[in-house]
């Protein structure tokens, strides 16, 4: 008969998340986790194979986080703007996790380009784009594309601490960039685009 577990997989999830939303996956081991359970790490190893699957559960509750966010900012008057606020936030709000996520090298990671292709796929953002501003799909999709790109670099700056705007120039910034964007498509200047869809003059 398998020993009982001393904690519930929950329990576990918990306590780990907790480690990685205050100090990085790096600081997510055996050891330290089960201090922070007030425990040897067996019990974690009755509920769980190893330390990756721990790790895995950590990078998908990362993600449910965040996609809260995004739909947070979906309810936003204007959704398109309202999912950026709401990504730049959980920068904000989330820093460990937000690098977990978009910027750490490694397996837990998630590209920009792979950002971009989720959260069109699961929210059709060029959709929006695309009743709203008068421009066909390919064209919203090139708006969503580098709108993102550049949404995505303000929250990385402000995750390095490299900036530290408010959210009203936050705001104003995307405003900014977002309407230059559409009137480039109305003009029907492309550029050269790399793989991103991010476009050159």
């Amino acid at each position: 008969m398998p020993p009982k577990a001393k904690f519930t997989r929950e329990e576990i999830v918990d306590a780990a998340f907790s480690m990685v939303r205050e100090s990085g996956m790096g600081s997510l081991t055996a050891r330290e986790l089960s201090k922070r359970l007030g425990s040897s790490a067996r019990p974690i190893f009755t509920v769980f194979n190893s330390m990756d699957e721990v790790k895995e559960a950590v990078v998908q509750r990362a993600v449910g986080l965040a996609l809260e966010y995004i739909r947070r900012g979906l309810k936003s008057e204007i959704p398109s703007k309202g999912v950026g606020m709401s990504y730049i936030q959980f920068a904000m709000d989330e820093p460990q996790l937000f690098r977990l996520l978009f910027m750490m090298p490694s397996k837990e990671s998630r590209t920009v380009l792979s950002i971009i292709e989720q959260f069109n796929g699961l929210f059709q953002m060029s959709d929006l784009i695309v009743g709203s501003y008068g421009i066909d799909k390919e064209q919203a999709t090139r708006v969503f594309q580098n709108i993102w790109i550049y949404t995505h670099g303000i929250a990385t700056m402000i995750v390095n601490r490299l900036c530290s705007y408010t959210e009203e120039e936050i705001s104003d910034r995307l405003t900014e960039v977002f309407w230059a964007l559409i009137e480039r498509e109305k003009a029907g200047h492309r550029g050269r685009s790399c793989p991103l869809g991010l476009s050159f003059l």
